[in-house]
């Protein structure tokens, strides 16, 4: 992707492609960046003073700035923060520690649901694996970064005429999920994998291993109206806040692309939102410009965070199960996402600046609300709200089919999208 080419649906569906993994969404991410100049910074090194586009990679989580403001204000503590946040993993099945298994003369792969994954849609899919492994080298831990986009998986359905009533099956994650791979009865996934990925499967210690679906993304509709893909929740967002990042005009504030692994778990993890990772990037920024930790207080103070994430659709299917009065169209623009109870962080001065950031972005809003009656899903929003003191506002793009394996958008609303995300960074 060239800076300045703005979002497209085509350039979400590459992305998507490219990225079937969280470790994959942060290096498809690094690509972008090292291609428009940002550098690379490793947080257990002394933090560079002479830095204004870069970023910084944990795992599965990355975040960028640019911070060419600072070349122009004043003094520390003076600019603040303009942050776009995100998250790079999406519910799915992932490879158990000793995945082996024979069952009615198959090897099988053992899987557990990773995330709110709705399990019947994983049934009968052309199936990948991806992800990383940790490995001795010498006396050192190393990681390879594994994508094996064969179709290599397969987690087949019950025959109807094996089911009680011919109505469906009740899947249970324990027993239903196990993927079939092989007829070798002494074929084992994890040393094929290591082998995919060039490493020795006796030097393999660890790894964090995940089924995609293989089949690319693709425009569809009579009048190509619709990205149909896997991982739009939350790929959507980081592709969309990506570009905004690198196509924002230079304003006032430091912008900043924050991207957590672990949301769909509840992101209590190193890398996760609920982390101290965005708070110490964070804070070395204004170290770097000479700033203490009172500049540091009063940036934060003055900064704040547009939490991204995909938001629902109105269900053609099953309107019923949506707010009376809060329709969100497919094709209608971004989503402004308000909750009561704070699953969603937004108050009333974030949903006024993600309002204008949509004005000024000559962009429609819509605004959603979840049934009351209904258990609302939530976003890093309140997470990182919390742990940061940052006013924040949880935003979207509006899909269909969330959780599903495979998912669908409306593809104008990813320009839109990009756009509000954009104006909301140069605000």
């Amino acid at each position: 992707m060239e800076t300045g080419a703005g979002a497209t649906a085509v350039g979400l569906g590459e992305f998507i492609d490219s990225s079937p993994s969280p470790f994959h969404v942060c290096a498809s991410v690094a690509e972008s960046l090292d291609a428009a100049g940002y550098v690379r910074v490793f947080e257990a090194q002394p933090w560079p003073v002479d830095v204004r586009r870069g970023y910084v990679v944990r795992g599965g989580s990355i975040i960028a700035w640019d911070g060419s403001v600072l070349d122009t204000v004043g003094r520390p503590g003076s600019a603040p923060f303009r942050i776009i946040g995100g998250h790079t993993d999406s519910p799915n099945l992932r490879v158990k520690q000793h995945p082996d298994r024979r069952a009615a003369g198959l090897s099988t792969v053992a899987l557990e649901p990773y995330g709110g994954a709705w399990l019947n849609s994983w049934l009968d899919r052309d199936l990948g694996l991806s992800g990383r492994l940790a490995y001795a080298d010498g006396s050192s831990v190393a990681h390879a970064t594994v994508r094996i986009d064969e179709p290599i998986l397969r987690v087949p359905q019950l025959a109807i005429h094996l089911s009680d009533d011919r109505k469906g099956v009740h899947l249970d994650p324990q027993r239903h999920v196990d993927a079939l791979w092989s007829l070798d009865e002494k074929a084992s996934i994890v040393d094929v994998v290591a082998e995919r990925a060039e490493v020795d499967p006796a030097a393999v210690l660890g790894w964090e291993l995940m089924a995609h679906d293989v089949t690319p993304a693709r425009i569809v509709g009579a009048g190509g109206e619709f990205l149909s893909a896997p991982r739009l929740d939350n790929q959507g967002t980081c592709y969309a806040g990506l570009r905004a990042l690198l196509d924002a005009r230079p304003g006032r504030s430091v912008t900043v692309l924050a991207l957590f692994d672990h949301e769909e778990v509840g992101s209590g993890s190193e890398r996760g939102a609920s982390s101290d990772f965005l708070v110490t990037v964070l804070e070395r920024l204004v170290a770097a410009n000479g700033g203490g930790r009172d500049e540091f207080l009063q940036t934060m103070a003055a900064s704040v965070c547009a939490s991204g994430d995909m938001a629902h659709a109105t269900h053609p299917n099953y309107p019923d199960r949506h707010e009376h009065g809060h329709q969100i169209a497919v094709g209608g623009g971004p989503v402004l996402k308000v909750n009561q109870n704070l699953r969603y962080a937004s108050d009333a001065t974030g949903e006024a600046e993600f309002a204008m950031a949509c004005r000024d972005a000559g962009v429609p809003l819509q605004r959603y609300v979840h049934r009351a009656d209904l258990p609302c899903g939530s976003t890093i929003g309140p997470l990182t709200a919390t742990r940061t003191g940052l006013l924040t506002v949880d935003v979207g793009a509006p899909q269909l089919a969330m959780h599903s394996c495979r998912e669908l958008m409306g593809v104008d609303d990813v320009a839109m999208y990009s756009k509000a995300l954009r104006a909301f960074l140069e605000r």
